[in-house]
């Protein structure tokens, strides 16, 4: 029989594959969409009618706004990039939005037929999205490409429900950090290999053969690569775990898992609380992820490679965090309050950059830098506590004597709130920036986090009287 630490290694090295896959595009939306405009300028195109629909937003926005000296329609003139970059937010809106809408449907799936059949069958129609990138020459078929995609994704989800099944309370928290941990090394180096791969054409193509092909068609055949090793490599290393047999019955055990004296009426009220904490904190903390490019664009002119070494910074932090110190705390600190802890972060984060507009730190360098670098530290800590704590802390309460709590079908319904949130998020947050500017947007998304720190916090609380 397969130890459970060896199908743990086994999803984590595919999660890295499959998320090094699906960050390498991420970078290359905007000039994606600038050349898609060069091929086909038709006014009458779907791309610039999205085009327009984009203008039309930003310029309705900024009519709306009653700020002064920040943001007005001349200083506008020069950031008509602007309406590409948020393109090209809005299919990562789109991708999230099908990850909500299929991530239910996977879980109940996985719970009827097996975590390994439906995550080979999902790892199809990501191989089928690579290889329409690949041959994408039209903005028509790209979106096709991420909607596939998108409607496909279930690696992270099954990954979450595949190691809670084969671990025990006592070490379901600490390997569901691995999930964490892949994401802020994928979500560091797979830009960058994004980056660093799009100037390069296929080896061995023909003048004839590039114009079928797309502009980034090197940096698409390399995902499409990594996802036929990741298929490759499930299909061979990984058993199915549906109905894992676990020794889990010692008193250690028990004492370990906090929700094992809880009704099926408590878990289930507990599961729908912590799945709309989920998605209330990526509808905010998304949102600032978002629009944070745009405000060192807008304060410091930040080029490309200023920005990726803030991003990098903090996805490194990340990762380090998460192996450092999340793994060790979940267990003895709880899921839950360490989340609270990562939700008060991202407040002091958010407040630190509502700050940074002020004059009196925007000409001191030093300061405006040290403000915006311990802004970046909290939204580290952030990422490494609060959406794998919530995570682990809804694993925990799957009871797969009862329907509505079998691990995919409770697993799904949470990650589908999740990912509504991070749909909504980024379009809530740069509505709000254009309007009001960035300090009154990041004081009201901090406003917001707090409403939902009490909420978290209030839970902890009623947890310890419990105990």
């Amino acid at each position: 029989m397969v130890e459970p630490k060896s199908i743990v290694k086994t999803v984590f090295f595919a999660l890295v594959l499959d998320l090094l896959a699906f960050t390498i595009p991420l970078p290359l939306f905007p000039r994606l969409t600038a050349w898609y405009l060069t091929l086909d300028s038709s006014p009458n195109s779907l791309l610039s009618n999205l085009l327009y629909i984009s203008r039309k937003w930003r310029s309705t926005l900024l009519s709306l706004s009653s700020t002064t000296g920040y943001v007005t329609d001349g200083d506008d003139q020069g950031k008509k990039e602007w309406d590409v970059v948020l393109l090209g937010g809005a299919m990562g809106s789109l991708f999230s939005l099908c990850q909500c809408i299929i991530s239910p449907y996977l879980g109940r799936l996985s719970d009827k037929y097996g975590r390994k059949k439906v995550l080979l069958a999902t790892m199809i129609g990501n191989l089928l999205s690579a290889i329409i990138w690949i041959q994408s020459t039209s903005f028509a078929s790209f979106l096709l490409s991420r909607l596939v995609g998108g409607l496909s994704e279930g690696n992270v989800q099954l990954s979450t429900a595949i190691i809670s099944d084969v671990t025990t309370s006592s070490t379901r928290s600490k390997s569901l950090a691995l999930v964490g941990i892949a994401f802020s090394i994928c979500f560091t180096l797979g830009p960058s290999l994004g980056a660093y791969f799009a100037s390069r054409p296929i080896p061995l193509t023909t003048s004839t053969s590039k114009d079928k092909l797309n502009i980034y068609a090197l940096p698409a055949t390399i995902s499409l690569v990594l996802l036929l090793v990741e298929t490759i490599f499930l299909a061979v290393k990984l058993p199915e775990t549906k109905g894992w047999k676990k020794d889990d019955t010692s008193i250690e055990e028990k004492k370990a898992d906090g929700q094992k004296g809880l009704s099926v009426e408590e878990k289930l009220n507990k599961l729908k609380i912590v799945g709309r904490l989920h998605g209330l904190f990526l509808l905010f903390f998304s949102g600032a992820e978002f629009t944070l490019t745009f405000l060192t664009y807008d304060l410091f002119s930040a080029t490309n490679a200023q920005n990726g070494r803030l991003l990098s910074y903090i996805g490194i932090l990340s990762a380090i965090l998460q192996a450092r110190h999340v793994r060790p705390s979940l267990t003895r600190l709880g899921e839950i309050r360490l989340a609270s802890y990562g939700i008060l972060s991202c407040i002091i984060a958010l407040s630190l950059l509502s700050i940074l507009p002020f004059s009196s730190i925007l000409s001191n360098p030093s300061m405006s830098t040290l403000v915006l670098y311990g802004s970046a530290t909290c939204l580290a800590y952030t990422s490494a506590t609060v959406v794998t704590g919530l995570t682990s802390s809804a694993a925990s309460l799957v009871d797969e004597s009862h329907p509505l709590l079998q691990r995919g079908r409770a697993l799904g319904g949470f990650r589908s709130r999740g990912q509504l949130g991070r749909a909504v998020g980024p379009l809530l947050a740069s509505s709000i920036y254009w309007i009001k500017g960035p300090s009154i947007a990041y004081i009201g998304l901090a406003s917001c986090l707090s409403i939902v720190w009490f909420i978290t916090n209030k839970h902890v609380e009623k947890r310890k009287k419990i105990e």
